[in-house]
């Protein structure tokens, strides 16, 4: 073969080298997003599930125990909405509002001694105003007292495949005890929506009416981002502001659950951002965090 022939075979080896040699890097260095986080390490958990396959698509501390606050309501409405299935209450089921349940820290609705709520404001005064005075009137009527129904609400945790959650009361305020994770609250959401479609629309109001007044709801992520149709958020000091979303519109469906939060709003922004990843990313896409005491 003449050097002139060869010169040209030798060229397209060497760019046929090149080649392979920039696809092996892409293949072995994927591009890298960064991940703001809005809290420290030690109080932030977070998991995204494909609410149609049921695979997990990003996690981060989503087994490590964490407190639920009012997520904790999540389980008290399941209870309840179990109850109104099976006949044993109907939605005008008038709940008696006890005094221990009257004397519960707000967020509440203020009842009077002797006063009582329907069964479905009761749902709304949960799933919108968080109100804790409804979620143990809801656990001493269904329950007989809050400790029974709090066994009851655990026992049902582990019927749904929440394998580290124990409940100590209905509303989620502290108690050292009541404990969940992330992965236990994503798995509450999707059994929730799978369970009762027929309630689940509850999750989606932002506001009701109560005695003549518009009761505003906590839950920001409604309107917010299209798609989000609910579910619940939660917060005391020790667990920081959590929340378990729900996203489905244009064939994609998602539970995101963000624990640990400083700020309601840090951690809407930061639920917004995982659905856009999720939504988005390629999923060969690593991601770096960037937690709140490092930026």
């Amino acid at each position: 073969m003449s050097k002139p022939r060869l010169l040209p075979l030798i060229q397209r080896f060497v760019a046929a080298f090149a080649l392979l040699a920039l696809v092996a890097g892409c293949v072995t260095t994927p591009p890298e997003t960064m991940l703001a986080v809005p809290a420290a390490p030690q109080k932030y958990a977070a998991i995204v599930i494909d609410g149609s396959t049921g695979k997990t698509l990003f996690e981060v501390n989503s087994t490590a125990p964490r407190y639920p606050a009012s997520l904790t309501k999540m389980m008290t409405l399941y209870l309840l909405f179990e109850a109104l299935d099976q006949g044993r209450v109907s939605k005008t089921t008038l709940i008696p509002v006890s005094d221990n349940a009257a004397r519960q820290p707000p967020t509440k609705l203020r009842f009077r001694r002797g006063e009582a709520i329907d069964v479905e404001t009761a749902i709304r005064a949960i799933t919108v105003k968080s109100a804790n005075d409804v979620a143990v009137a809801v656990a001493e009527y269904l329950g007989g007292s809050e400790d029974a129904f709090a066994a009851m609400m655990t026992a049902k945790a582990r019927q749904i495949g929440m394998r580290s959650t124990v409940f100590r009361n209905a509303s989620g305020l502290p108690d050292g005890v009541q404990q969940t994770t992330a992965r236990d609250m994503a798995v509450l959401g999707m059994a929730l929506r799978a369970r009762f479609p027929q309630h689940f629309h509850y999750f989606s109001e932002s506001d009701f009416m109560f005695r003549g007044r518009l009761v505003r709801g906590h839950n920001d992520m409604l309107g917010r981002v299209r798609g989000v149709n609910g579910i619940k958020t939660g917060y005391i000091r020790a667990s920081g502001f959590n929340i378990v979303t729900s996203y489905d519109a244009d064939g994609r469906r998602l539970i995101l659950v963000v624990m640990g939060a400083d700020s309601a709003r840090q951690r809407n922004d930061h639920v917004e951002a995982l659905i856009q990843r999720n939504l988005s990313t390629a999923s060969n896409t690593t991601t770096r965090l960037l937690y709140a005491e490092e930026q």
